[in-house]
């Protein structure tokens, strides 16, 4: 993927990739990943979308801010960037995080939403157990860098048959910022709980899910479903946890039918 383009939004560089004309649709990576998670996606959608897809403060190339970064400052970046961009209205992808991000940001600026897209995500508040554990995760990726965390969880974050992604999962999760990760981990932590949002949702939404996924396996992506009024369910097979990656071909077909039916 080109080098970013850069921009002054929300009080950061914020790096993003814009490619393509058409009705907008942004794609929000997850942790610790960046923009270039959605390679496939913008090289599929770009003929007929405007894909905008930014690297969230800490990640890829915008500037990282240590500390604690809540999911209502990415959802507020993003809106920065969409008004550096001059976009009012756009359909919103997240993944993982960013799918939790995505929530944010739909409780934040609804009328700024136009569809959701909802993959590999979890609406509930983290529990007391969680918090401790995403602070430990934390304290451990200033201490020891990227790549033991990298090493460990590679074989959850895809499925050990989809050895081409796990290449490219691995290379985004050891060039990560220990300092970004570490602050999105401890906003995460404090996250809202989004499951009543979730049942007032009034835009068109896809869930996706991969089959293998074990963070966040089928079974929750069926309560998202269940719980956001007209709401489609696609599950990805042969996929765990970024079947955006690691099955393309099917993520892609269930985002075009979706994006179709609504005139998109």
């Amino acid at each position: 993927m080109a080098t970013a383009q850069l921009a002054a939004a929300g009080g950061i560089t914020v790096g993003y990739t814009d490619e393509g004309s058409g009705s907008p649709l942004v794609l929000v990576h997850g942790h610790p990943f960046d923009r270039t998670m959605w390679a496939p996606q913008i090289d599929a959608f770009a003929p007929t979308h405007r894909v905008i897809a930014p690297d969230l403060r800490g990640y890829g190339e915008s500037e990282v801010v240590a500390g604690l970064t809540p999911l209502s400052t990415f959802a507020a970046d993003i809106a920065a960037l969409l008004d550096h961009l001059g976009v009012e209205r756009a359909v919103l992808g997240g993944l993982s995080m960013g799918g939790q991000i995505v929530m944010e940001y739909y409780r934040l600026f609804p009328g700024r939403v136009t569809g959701l897209v909802l993959a590999d995500t979890f609406p509930a508040a983290e529990t007391e157990d969680g918090k401790r554990a995403r602070n430990a995760a934390a304290d451990r990726l200033l201490t020891e860098g990227m790549k033991g965390y990298a090493d460990e969880v590679l074989d959850k974050m895809v499925a050990p048959y989809n050895t081409e992604a796990a290449d490219h999962v691995h290379r985004m999760m050891t060039a990560t910022s220990p300092e970004g990760a570490a602050a999105a981990l401890r906003g995460r932590a404090e996250r809202p709980d989004y499951r009543d949002l979730l049942t007032r949702v009034s835009v068109p939404t896809l869930v996706v899910v991969g089959r293998d996924d074990t963070y966040t396996p089928v079974a929750d992506a069926e309560a998202m479903h269940a719980a956001i009024p007209g709401s489609t369910l696609a599950v990805i097979e042969s996929a765990a946890h970024l079947p955006n990656l690691e099955c393309p071909e099917a993520f892609n077909a269930a985002l075009r039918a979706h994006l179709a039916g609504q005139g998109r």
